[in-house]
């Protein structure tokens, strides 16, 4: 099997306990980008859950790292330097609380924006130029502790509606991949339903 040329990293925290909490979307994600490339997940290497496969014509790497969310970055950093992958060829995926529940925003660099995983990642890398897409979690309405808001479990209307936000997701990542992320940005940046603006 040919090198990965991208790294595609979804955030999460592992254990039974967390699987459909908002702070899981990134593993979400990841499972169902796999799902839809016949992809594997399976593997343990440089603590993360990892398969191997192709994306379009793309050989990639999916990654789900096992050391909880605020120590991401080892993992990805790990797999980074063992597959020679550069930070611009790494694709992150995560939750976002600073956007609306449903909007999903893809980015070529920036800040973590309060975003733990991020962060750590940023900061193991040593460069917030990595392409990301964030998933839009916030219901609308005040949730008090952002904190435990994140590890709570998604119900009722969000679960409905997880399936196709998970293939959108997905789209979103395999465009980016296929044509590069400003292509990607264009296509699939979506405002979240009942808002008259695409969120920042």
């Amino acid at each position: 099997m040919p090198e990965p040329r991208f790294l595609v990293v979804g955030l999460g925290n592992p254990g039974l306990e967390y699987e459909f909490t908002h702070h899981n979307l990134g593993f979400l994600v990841a499972d169902r980008l796999a799902a839809r490339n016949n992809i594997r997940v399976s593997r343990y290497e440089c603590r993360a859950e990892v398969g191997q496969g192709s994306i379009g014509s793309e050989p990639v790497l999916v990654a789900k790292p096992q050391t909880f969310m605020n120590l991401s970055g080892q993992a990805v950093n790990g797999l980074a330097e063992k597959y020679g992958v550069a930070p611009g060829r790494i694709v992150v995926v995560y939750d976002e609380l600073d956007l609306p529940w449903g909007g999903l925003r893809i980015r070529p660099k920036g800040s973590a924006a309060g975003h733990n995983g991020m962060k750590d990642i940023i900061r193991c890398l040593g460069t917030d130029e990595i392409p990301r897409v964030r998933m839009g979690i916030h219901p609308g309405h005040p949730i008090g502790d952002g904190a435990k808001f994140v590890l709570a479990p998604m119900k009722g209307e969000q679960r409905k509606q997880l399936d196709e936000l998970l293939d959108i997701a997905s789209q979103a990542v395999e465009s980016i991949i296929a044509g590069g992320v400003e292509k990607a940005m264009a296509a699939h940046n979506r405002r979240a339903p009942g808002t008259n603006r695409e969120e920042e």
